[in-house]
C-alpha cells in the first residue's frame, strides 16, 4: 500500500470518531443538566453523517496531517441552549468541559488498547500489515484526542475554554465576553492563519498547544507501555 494512502487511511476513522464523540458528549451533558435541545434535534447519535463538516472534519485535518502540521478540525456544533440549563452559568461550564473530558477518556482507552496490541506482538519480529494499521490508528487516536482536548481548552471564544472563562467571570464582564462569540470565525482565522503567516513565532498552536500536547501524549504512551508489559 502506498505509504501516503496508508497514513491517510489510518487518520480518518480516529479523527471522525474523536470529533463526533466530543460533540455528542456536549449534548449528553446538556441533556443531563436540563437542556434536551440536542436530543430533540437528533444530534446525540454517533452516526458521523449527523455531525461531519466536510471541510472541518475531513479535508482540513487531512491536509494538515499530510503536510506535517498539527492536526485539528471541527464538526457541526451540537446545539446547546444555555437558558434551558438548570443553572446556566455553572452548567454551561460543565457542558463545555464535557467535550475535552471525553477526549481524555478516549485517549486513555486508546492507550490501553495500544498497549495490549503491542504486548501481544512482542514475541514476533515483524507484525502483520493489519496489526501495523491498527497500531497506527490507535496512535493517531491518542494524538488526535489529546490535541482536540487541549486545543478546545484554549481560554478564548469560540473554544470550550472560552465558555469556561465566561462562567468564571462576573456577570457584567461575562456578557461582554459572550459577545465575542459572534466574532468566532474572525478570531480563528487571526489565531490559526494570520499570526502564523506573519511570523512562525506567533503561532498559538506551536507555542501554546503543542508543548502540553506532547507531554500529555507521553503520559498516555507510558500507560500503553505498562499494558504492553514494558
Amino acid at each position: 500500500m502506498n505509504e501516503t494512502l496508508f497514513q491517510a487511511a489510518a487518520l480518518i476513522l480516529p479523527l471522525i470518531f474523536a470529533i463526533v464523540f466530543h460533540e455528542v458528549a456536549h449534548g449528553l451533558t446538556a441533556r443531563a443538566l436540563g437542556d434536551p435541545t440536542a436530543a430533540q434535534m437528533k444530534r446525540l447519535s454517533l452516526n458521523p453523517l449527523r455531525h461531519v463538516d466536510p471541510f472541518g472534519t475531513v479535508i482540513l485535518p487531512g491536509l494538515l496531517k499530510l503536510t506535517g502540521l498539527p492536526v485539528f478540525g471541527w464538526a457541526k456544533p451540537v446545539p446547546v441552549v444555555k437558558e434551558r440549563l438548570r443553572n446556566p452559568r455553572r452548567d454551561m461550564m460543565i457542558v463545555a468541559a464535557a467535550g475535552p473530558g471525553s477526549n481524555f477518556v478516549l485517549a486513555a482507552i486508546g492507550a490501553v488498547l495500544l498497549g495490549l496490541l503491542l504486548g501481544s506482538y512482542q514475541a514476533l519480529q515483524e507484525p502483520s500489515l493489519v496489526a501495523r494499521f491498527v497500531a497506527l490508528n490507535l496512535v493517531n487516536f491518542i494524538t488526535i484526542n489529546v490535541f482536540l482536548a487541549l486545543f478546545n481548552l484554549l481560554p478564548i471564544p469560540p473554544f470550550d475554554g472560552g465558555h469556561i472563562v465566561e462562567g468564571l467571570l462576573p456577570p457584567r464582564l461575562a456578557r461582554k465576553w459572550a459577545g465575542m462569540h459572534s466574532k468566532a470565525l474572525l478570531i480563528m482565522i487571526l489565531l490559526l492563519v494570520v499570526l502564523p503567516w506573519l511570523s512562525p513565532s506567533l503561532s498559538v498552536v506551536s507555542w501554546l498547544v503543542v508543548p502540553p500536547v506532547e507531554w500529555v501524549i507521553g503520559q498516555y504512551m507510558a500507560l500503553a507501555a505498562t499494558f504492553a508489559g514494558g
